[in-house]
């Protein structure tokens, strides 16, 4: 066999390193399509047909599966992302058990991994196992003391306590309790219920029975209404706060009357259209509302799907410094990848402005937050909220 000439070789060379710069960056998803947090997994899901397919003149190929609102799932499905299409990042999952479960995974094949859920456990505190790990949505620390500070303005001095069984429900408890004290705020019932849970009966009359004055519900998606909805039937008059995992179309309709009146933290995007023009947030929100809607239809938004936005958003302003020092489908790329996300500086996005660092991986502050109240069927935005 002939030894290839000279100029052979060098287009040989050529040709191969056109094919290592062709190489596509592959991104993992999973998502809660399916099972209790169903409501928020497909607005997620349905967000990621509106990032970009193509980045720095790279193609982007997003591989989406379903857990199932399952941290045992998001857990398989992050091994086969990782093991089998070897993808340079994972987004996902829904939920903060799934969330916390696919930790393991981005940090064993030091894969970065930006998740869609709230727990302030998926980045804090800050270790070897969570230096790949970002997030979107923002922390529980966060939205407690809005809540928190909310209740002492509209004199609360004590509140019932009812949320999951689970790492969102017990992150929520434990900052709620901290900001709530803060405040000279006394919590006087602390229960939990399963998502898939089709009674709070027995919940409900031990809250009952100490009369609060409100009733915080720790819970995500339409599972919420159900604690809610069982005390109102129940007789209880007091002020009702949610978390900002309820913060979609469908826990409106499913709530119904029975959640009219409920405050929330919540971010900008949920009510972008009646933030003042001076709003930090206000432009980037409207962009991704204006494209969501454009898609999908007036009235649709889901504060959940702009989670996936700006997972999106930080991703493609992290890729270009990526793929300047290495090429996809490499360790060197997942790593120069994770440093990119790490250095992202106010960027923003749908929910605010991000600013991360290597002690921060989720980067938001007060920007990120508004109160809002449900009026008629529709988020109200309340006066004095925001920065």
């Amino acid at each position: 066999m002939k030894k290839p000439t000279p100029k052979l070789a060098v287009l040989v060379a050529a040709l191969l390193a056109a094919a290592l710069v062709q190489a596509d960056v592959n991104v993992g998803v999973t998502l809660s399509v399916t099972g209790p947090a169903a409501s928020l997994g497909i607005p997620e899901r349905n967000t990621i047909a509106l990032l970009p397919p193509v980045v720095a003149g790279q193609k982007i190929n997003y591989l989406v599966l379903d857990d199932g609102s399952d941290p045992p799932t998001a857990l398989a499905n992050a091994r086969k992302l990782v093991g089998e299409h070897k993808v340079d990042v994972l987004l996902g999952s829904t939920t903060s058990p799934n969330s916390l479960a696919m930790i393991e995974v981005a940090a064993e094949s030091r894969t970065p991994m930006i998740s869609l859920a709230a727990s302030a456990r998926i980045v804090e505190p800050m270790d070897a196992r969570r230096r790949w790990v970002f997030k979107t949505p923002q922390n529980d620390s966060a939205m407690s003391q809005a809540i928190a500070e909310h209740m002492a303005a509209q004199g609360v001095r004590n509140v019932g306590f009812i949320g999951f069984a689970d790492a969102y429900g017990e992150g929520w408890f434990q900052e709620f309790s901290r900001a709530a004290a803060l405040r000279n705020i006394k919590v006087v019932a602390n229960e939990r219920y399963a998502r898939t849970d089709a009674s709070v009966t027995t919940q409900a009359f031990r809250i009952l029975a100490v009369k609060p004055e409100a009733v915080l519900v720790a819970a995500a998606g339409t599972p919420a209404v159900l604690p809610q909805k069982t005390l109102r039937e129940r007789g209880y008059t007091g002020r009702f706060y949610q978390t900002h995992g309820v913060a979609n179309a469908d826990f409106l309709r499913v709530g119904g009357k029975e959640v009219e009146g409920t405050y929330l933290p919540a971010g900008p995007v949920l009510v972008a259209e009646q933030l003042p023009a001076t709003h930090p947030v206000r432009k980037s929100a409207l962009t991704y509302i204006t494209l969501w809607e454009g898609l999908y239809g007036k009235g649709t938004l889901s504060a959940f799907g702009a989670h996936a936005w700006d997972a999106g958003l930080l991703l493609t302003t992290a890729l270009p410094a990526a793929l300047k020092k290495a090429q996809p489908g490499s360790a060197e790329f997942r790593a120069a990848l994770r440093d990119a996300l790490e250095a992202v500086h106010e960027m923003p996005g749908a929910h605010g402005i991000f600013t991360m660092s290597p002690t921060d991986h989720l980067g938001l502050d007060q920007r990120a937050r508004v109160m809002v109240r449900i009026e008629n069927g529709a988020w109200r935005l309340q006066a004095g909220a925001g920065p």
